[in-house]
Parts: C-alpha cells; sequence; structure tokens
C-alpha cells in the first residue's frame, strides 16, 4: 500500500520533478549537458555482453568502490551510476579504462523503466543507504539480483525506517544479499526486512589512496616552503569561519601559519571567501588561481578531487562535519596518506572506524572550537607527534586491504 501511494505521488509530481531539476541545473547542482540522464535517457550506447551495475550516492561511496570496479572488469562491462555533478566530475578522471559512468535516473517509474530497458543489468551492486524505491523494486522485478555493499544504518535512519516498515521492507527484500558495514548494522538491515544479511567488513578500507597529480604537488609545496600548516577538510556551513578563529588563535604563536581549508561543497567557494575577508582573513583561493603569497592566512582549496594533494602536504587535519554539522566525514582517507587526523563529537556516519581509530591511537577526538586549537597546536609544536600519529594512521587504515577479497568472495555466488 505504501510503496503503491509512492508511485502515484512520484508520477503525478513529475511536471514539478522537471521545473526543480531545471532551478538545479541554473545553480549547477545538475550537469547542464547530460540532463537528460537525470530522466532515464541514456548517454550512451549500451555494449554487449555482460554488464555489472554499482550505484553510488556520490563522492565518497563512488571512490570506495573504485578497486572493485577494477576488480569485476576482468570479463564484464562496469556501469557506475552516481547522483551528484561532483561525484561525475571526479569519477571522469578516476574511473577505471573501460568503466562508464551515467548520472541515476530521479526515482519515477517511467524513468527508471527507460534506465533499465536500455542498460539491461546482469547484476546490480548497491553502494550504503541510499535507498529509492522505485528503482530497487522495478530493478528486482526484472530478474536482476542485487547486492547491498558496505550498508550503513545509522541511529537516525534506522528510527525513520521502522516508521515505514511498508516501504523499507520491500526495499532491503529486492537484495538477495546485504552485506552491512558492521555486525550493527547487518542486524539493523534484518531487522528492517532484509533477509539474507551479513559482514565481511568495511569497503572504505578497500579504497586506494587518493590520486595527487605530481606536478600541482610539487607547485604547492614549493609554495608553502617551511611554513606551518594544517587542513580543515571537508567542512560545511559555519565551520570555515570556526578554521578562521582557530588560525587567529594559533597565529600569535605561529606567526607564517598558513590553514588551509578545503570545503565539502567547492561551489561554495565565493560566499566563503567574502565571509573570511569580511572577518580580517587575507585569503587566498585554488579555484582562481592564486597563490600562497607570503601575506596569505587562509588558502581556500575550493577546487574538485584535490584531497589527496592537500592531505600530503600537511601534518595534522581536522575532518570537517563533525563539530558544528553532523555526521563527519571519512577519516581514513587522511590516515592513508600519513596525516595525523582529528574529529570532533559528531561522527555518526562513521561510528565505528572513529571509535576504533580513537582507541588505537590513530585519530583523535576533539570536543568544541578551543580544543581544536589545543590539539593543532600541540602537532605543530611538536612534528614528531604529529609524524608518529601520522604513522599510527596511516597502518590503521592499511591494516584491513583484505576486506576486498572478503566482499568478492562473498558476492560470487551472483556474479553472472
Amino acid at each position: 500500500m505504501m510503496l503503491a501511494a509512492y508511485r502515484g505521488l512520484t508520477k503525478a509530481a513529475g511536471p514539478l520533478i522537471l521545473l526543480a531539476l531545471r532551478l538545479r541545473r541554473r545553480r549547477g547542482k545538475e550537469h547542464a549537458v547530460r540532463a537528460g540522464e537525470r530522466i532515464g535517457r541514456p548517454g550512451l550506447a549500451r555494449p554487449e555482453g555482460r554488464l555489472i551495475w554499482l550505484h553510488a550516492a556520490s563522492v565518497g561511496e563512488a571512490i570506495s568502490l573504485l578497486r572493485l570496479i577494477e576488480r569485476l572488469q576482468v570479463g564484464y562491462t562496469v556501469l557506475l551510476t552516481t547522483g551528484t555533478v561532483a561525484s561525475a566530475e571526479l569519477m571522469a578522471r578516476r574511473l577505471p579504462d573501460g568503466a562508464l559512468h551515467q548520472f541515476v535516473p530521479i526515482d519515477r517509474l517511467a524513468w527508471v523503466r527507460r534506465f533499465l530497458d536500455h542498460w539491461r543489468p546482469d547484476l546490480a551492486l548497491w553502494a550504503e543507504s541510499e535507498f529509492w524505491p522505485n528503482l530497487l523494486t522495478e530493478t528486482a522485478r526484472r530478474s536482476v539480483p542485487m547486492i547491498l555493499l558496505n550498508g550503513r544504518v545509522s541511529d537516525r535512519s534506522f528510527a525513520r525506517w521502522q516508521r515505514l516498515p511498508g516501504l523499507i521492507g520491500p526495499m532491503l527484500a529486492a537484495f538477495v544479499l546485504c552485506l552491512g558495514q558492521t555486525g550493527r548494522d547487518a542486524e539493523r538491515l534484518r531487522a528492517l526486512g532484509a533477509a539474507n544479511a551479513a559482514t565481511v567488513g568495511n569497503l572504505k578500507f578497500a579504497a586506494a589512496p587518493l590520486h595527487a597529480d605530481p606536478k600541482a604537488l610539487a607547485a604547492l609545496a614549493l609554495q608553502l616552503a617551511d611554513r606551518p600548516r594544517w587542513l580543515a577538510a571537508s567542512t560545511h556551513e559555519g565551520e570555515e569561519l570556526l578554521a578562521g578563529r582557530v588560525h587567529r588563535r594559533l597565529a600569535a604563536e605561529f606567526p607564517t601559519l598558513v590553514s588551509l581549508i578545503a570545503p565539502r561543497h567547492p561551489e561554495r567557494g565565493d560566499a566563503i571567501a567574502r565571509a573570511l575577508t569580511e572577518a580580517g582573513f587575507t585569503v587566498s583561493r585554488r579555484s582562481l588561481g592564486e597563490p600562497i603569497a607570503p601575506a596569505t592566512e587562509i588558502y581556500l582549496a575550493d577546487s574538485f578531487g584535490e584531497f589527496g594533494l592537500l592531505f600530503r602536504l600537511v601534518p595534522v587535519v581536522w575532518m570537517g562535519k563533525s563539530l558544528i554539522g553532523r555526521g563527519g566525514q571519512n577519516p581514513l582517507e587522511p590516515a592513508r596518506l600519513g596525516a595525523a587526523v582529528l574529529f570532533g563529537p559528531h561522527m555518526g556516519n562513521f561510528v565505528d572506524i572513529a571509535e576504533r581509530m580513537a582507541q588505537a591511537g590513530a585519530a583523535f577526538r576533539v570536543a568544541d572550537e578551543a580544543d581544536l586549537a589545543t590539539a593543532v597546536r600541540a602537532r605543530l609544536a611538536e612534528p614528531a607527534r604529529a609524524r608518529d600519529e601520522g604513522l599510527a594512521a596511516s597502518r590503521f587504515a592499511s591494516a584491513e586491504d583484505g576486506v576486498l577479497d572478503a566482499v568478492l568472495g562473498a558476492i560470487a555466488t551472483w556474479l553472472p
């Protein structure tokens, strides 16, 4: 009943959805040239032979699938769908040769059917926690085996889905196997309706180190020279000014300090630069090609896909969306590249990883803005400490590389 109501609502809302897509396109939230893919119109021809379709919501989920895609390409064509412009731009550079990318269609049945009619997947692998009723149930109706990879059910999502059993039940029943990130995730998936749920580890541990262009790395390292620096990574609204205040607390002791800020959504660069400038900071912007000058206090890295570059250049990284925001960002990414890692109390999207890293001395939790300033100061004042913590973080991040083989073993039965 609930699924039927959802389908009726999305069918009736077609004109409103198209209007919303046009508005999003004007704001750069949708791809101007590939907009048809969002209503199921293919942007590429389907190759002959077996095709495995993987879906990842956005950048983080897509990155966690890259090594799996490489392994699946032996014998199969691989199609990856994502939903954001940023993920499409990153995948254009990072997808292995021969793998295909499309935008996932909006979850309206006519558009979903158009997408499936064209691509005719032989197997569908779905990452993490983005559940779309029409897309999932229509794929299952066509007898395409579906497997949930790295499934995650947060406290908030679990409480919400428990109130909607008529919607979540049919979606989870569409999967022949649900692999949770942790045992707790697997238990929650079973409680919500998954018939076959297990865990073999967190696929995020299998991700390769983020890429960095060697020339860009050398050029930025030359500009930074021996100046002390730290990075506020994947920041959300409000956290850039917070990072600026931390800079101000530290600048008296470290007069040549450069604070690097890399927002999660670089398209906010204009607003962030304006707010920081109005607060009295001298800002250089990467998106405008502005160099790090002697007077630069804040280097705003408002560019796409360059976290691999930034993580290699700083001794200490604070992960955003963890003090003002909610949920945190992936701390394994800077850890894998040997940076000392800090994060705030709100790591709900990475509970297991954050707790284990903290217990292992591979990352450190800060309580608030003042605590963050104290933690950054300690690591700038003691470079050896930052190096030791970075090594511990790197060891932790590489300790479970075998999870990729475990995932492949778990899904082997359904590989076409």
